[in-house]
Parts: structure tokens; sequence; C-alpha cells
């Protein structure tokens, strides 16, 4: 009996040791098989909806460059299909500019058609005008800020308008395309925005252009004229923006929508004096208010209306640059339709003028880091041929040393 007896460890022991490892360990197991395909799902779901995001962003970017480029070629061609009937500049541009006041309005309906907001027009006004300051808008500030950026506005629009009575539309709004380099001259002199050498470079071919344009006639008559007008439109137009950026800062869409409206309420109550005068002085007589081409007068406004909102909304939906080609391509454009519908035939020296001032036009936008960008990609271009170079000689070599020990050679290294 004592030599068939055995002893038996105790079952507690054992049994915790089978019982808590497998089972934890079949749990940490069960886990890591579940979450590693959520997670892959996760970020492929997550890369999915960025790739989509980016294309319907590119997408409205490219519809919204048509419709921006759209809206301002025929607010050009409308505006000089008006001469024809009606030649009076500045109640052009001051009724066009009368229309900024539904800018709000429009802004407003879309807000609350999108969001589905509860607050009145009047909170969302008063909301808005914080862009004129913690107090809100006041009569002195309406005064302060409001006047000088709608003058500048009226003298923008009615330079351009005198333009087109003196240019072609190809002309006028290649020359226009200038304002890009005014800006970058005035916010790197007043703004002290950082030097960049092309973009100087972008300002010297603006500057070539309008002088090639001036050329283009022989630098009298009505060209020379018309070149003035179209670079001084320009001119209000960099001054406006550098004065806004400078006083004003950034703004969002609801508060450029009121400082639009705004504007529209300034030009109507105190500019309107303007073309009663030059009624009354017969310098723009119009006649009777029933034979005003009110078809076109409506249509410009509405053309101006709507240019001026896609570029707002645009910036905010889409790349800012985009916005920019937008304008550029209304140069092509025009001359599409000057050539096809009014028959105008462009001289080399227009032609190459245009030119100038658009490849400075592009290389204004630019961004900043460019040179830094471009570097670092030929860099990489660098580093990659280097790389299939070396994998050649490395493949070469290799080739090489198996011919030669299939054909008996031997290789001495030297000491």
């Amino acid at each position: 009996m004592k030599k068939h007896s055995a002893r038996v460890a105790p079952l507690s022991s054992y049994s915790t040791q089978v019982l808590t490892c497998p089972i934890s360990e079949g749990d940490e197991g069960s886990d890591s098989h579940i979450e590693t395909p959520a997670s892959e799902m996760s970020g492929e779901v997550t890369a999915y909806q960025t790739c989509v995001n980016a294309a319907l962003k590119v997408i409205g970017g490219l519809l919204v460059v048509l419709c921006v480029s759209s809206s301002w070629v025929g607010t050009t061609q409308v505006v000089q299909w008006t001469f024809k009937s009606f030649s009076c500049p500045f109640f052009i541009s001051w009724f066009s500019t009368n229309w900024n006041i539904l800018f709000f309005p429009l802004y407003y309906s879309g807000h609350v058609a999108i969001t589905r907001e509860k607050q009145t027009p009047i909170q969302k006004f008063r909301e808005c005008s914080r862009l004129f300051g913690e107090e809100g808008m006041t009569l002195r500030l309406f005064l302060k800020r409001t006047a000088p950026f709608s003058i500048l506005w009226t003298l923008t629009n009615y330079l351009y308008v005198l333009a087109l009575r003196k240019l072609t539309a190809t002309d006028v709004s290649a020359l226009y395309c200038c304002h890009k380099a005014f800006v970058f001259l005035l916010s790197w002199i007043v703004l002290k925005d950082r030097f960049m050498g092309v973009r100087i470079v972008a300002a010297i071919m603006a500057i070539t252009g309008i002088v090639m344009m001036a050329y283009a006639d022989g630098f009298h008559g009505d060209s020379i004229i018309g070149v003035a007008l179209a670079v001084g439109s320009a001119s209000t137009s960099a001054l406006y923006k550098v004065l806004f950026k400078m006083f004003l800062g950034s703004a969002n869409l609801g508060e450029v929508a009121h400082f639009f409206s705004t504007m529209g309420f300034f030009n109507l109550i105190f500019i309107s004096c303007v073309p009663l005068i030059l009624y009354f002085t017969r310098v723009e007589h119009w006649g009777s208010l029933s034979s005003l081409p009110w078809g076109y007068l409506c249509g410009v406004a509405g053309l101006w209306l709507v240019f001026n909102i896609l570029v707002n909304v645009g910036v905010v939906l889409t790349y800012p640059i985009l916005i920019s080609i937008g304008t550029l391509l209304s140069v092509p454009g025009n001359a599409a339709i000057d050539v096809l519908k009014h028959e105008v035939i462009f001289s080399v020296v227009r032609l190459a003028a245009t030119c100038i001032i658009c490849v400075g036009f592009l290389l204004l936008l630019l961004p900043e880091e460019w040179d830094t960008v471009t570097l670092r990609f030929l860099a990489t271009l660098a580093d990659k041929k280097s790389e299939e170079h070396g994998e050649e000689l490395t493949e070469s070599s290799i080739n090489m040393r198996s011919r030669s020990r299939a054909n008996g050679a031997v290789s001495i290294p030297l000491a």
C-alpha cells in the first residue's frame, strides 16, 4: 500500500492557473480580432469622406469659377449694349450700386433656409454690425466707415464704365486685372506685407502691359484716355481692398453682406444728388423715366450684384485662388464675344499686352511659400533619381559578378 500510494497536489492551485490564464488570453485575443477590422474600416471611411469632400469642393469651385467669369463678362457686355441707346455712365454705376441693398436680405434668406435659426432680421443685422465696432453701427461710425469706401466703390465702377466707352471689353477687362498688382504694391508699402521678388516681376509685367496697351494706337486719341480710365478703376479698386483690410480686417460672410447693404443705403441717400446735378447741367440728360432702357439697366445691376455675391460667397465655399482665376477668365471670354459678335480685330501689340498682363496676374496668385515648396519638390525628385540610379548600379554590379563567376574569372582585390 505504501508503494502504490502517491501524493496529489491541491486542486485549487492547479485550477486557478488553468482557468485564469487561458480565459484572459482568449479574451484579449478576441478583443484584438474585433478591434482591428473596426479601426481599419473607420480609417477607410474617414479617408473616403475626406476625398469626397475635397472632390466636392473642387467641383463646386469650378462651378463658381464659371459663374464668376460669366457674370463679369455679361456685366461688361451689357454695359456696352446699354451705351447704344443710353450714354449716361454715372447713372448706370449709381443705379447698379443701389442694388447692393439686396445683399443682406439675400444672405439672411439663405442663412435661415440652411440653419433654421430663430433670429429676426433686426437681431441678425445687429449681430453682423459688429464689424463697425463693439458698440455696433452708430450714425457717426456709419458716416466715418462707410463714406470713404462708398466713394471709392463709386469711382471704381464709374471709371470702369467710362473706359468701356473708349475701349473694347477685352482691353478694359485685361487692364482691370492690373488691380492685383496694385494691391500687392500698396500692401507691401502700407501694410508692410512680405516682400516677394516674383510679385515685383508681376507688377513690372502689369505696368509693361499698360504701356503697350497705350502704345497700340500711338499714345493719342480715345485709346490713351480709355487706358487711363481703366487703370484708374483698377487703382481705386486696389485702394478699396487695402483700406478694407487695414481698418476692418477679416470679415465673415454676414458682415460683408451687412457692409455691402450699408454702402447701398449710403449711395441711395447721399450720392443721389450727383445724378440730379448731372441731369440739370445737361452733362447726362436722359429725358423722361419712361424712355430709359430699364431692361438693360436692370440687367447690368443684376449681373453686377450676382458677381459681387459670388466673389464673397465663393471665398467661403471654395478656394480663394479659384475666384481670382474666374476674374481672369473674363478676358478670353470677352475676347471671344468681341471677335464673334462685334467682329473686332486685335493688333499684335494689344494681344501681346493682354498676354503679359494675364501672365503677371497668374504670377501674383503664387503663394508666399512657393519658393520653399518648389525647392523641396525638386530635392525629393533628385533624391528619387539618385536612389533609382543607385539601384541600377547595384543590379548591374550583381549581374557582372554573376557573369564573371559563370565564365570562371576571379577578381583580385587591390591593396
